[in-house]
């Protein structure tokens, strides 16, 4: 079983967060690199700006956000590329995907989560 998780950049990190790859566009404000601990930073994964700018974080645009990010995921060559590459990491190892948005219920991560763990490659 792939194993994926979702983490706030702003908690501590723990050695069972495995491989950490920040998957939001913008660098988090207040981070250091050194305190971010990660091993990847896959901004190209993230929703284009277009759509990050429509979304606004309203959670009423949320499913129709997660239908037009999914279609990113699936038909964007990098993101598709880089959604393959984080499977295969899984297969050994913890992923933590890493994220600053204040709200942990309607945000890219979850949907990105629930796309890398679809059995479909």
């Amino acid at each position: 079983m792939k194993k994926f998780h979702l983490k706030r950049i702003y908690e501590p990190y723990e050695l069972e967060d495995g491989h950490r790859v920040l998957v939001d566009r913008l660098w988090p404000r207040g981070i250091s690199k050194e305190h971010a601990h990660l091993a990847d930073w896959a901004k190209d994964i993230a929703p284009s700006s277009e759509l990050r700018t429509w979304f606004g974080h309203d959670p009423d645009k949320f499913l129709g956000f997660k239908e037009k990010y999914l279609h990113e995921l699936r038909t964007d060559y990098i993101k598709v590329n880089k959604v393959a590459e984080l499977r295969r990491l899984a297969d050994t190892m913890t992923v933590t995907l890493i994220f600053a948005a204040k709200d942990p219920v309607h945000n890219h991560t979850v949907i990105l989560k629930e796309e890398l763990e679809q059995k479909n490659e």
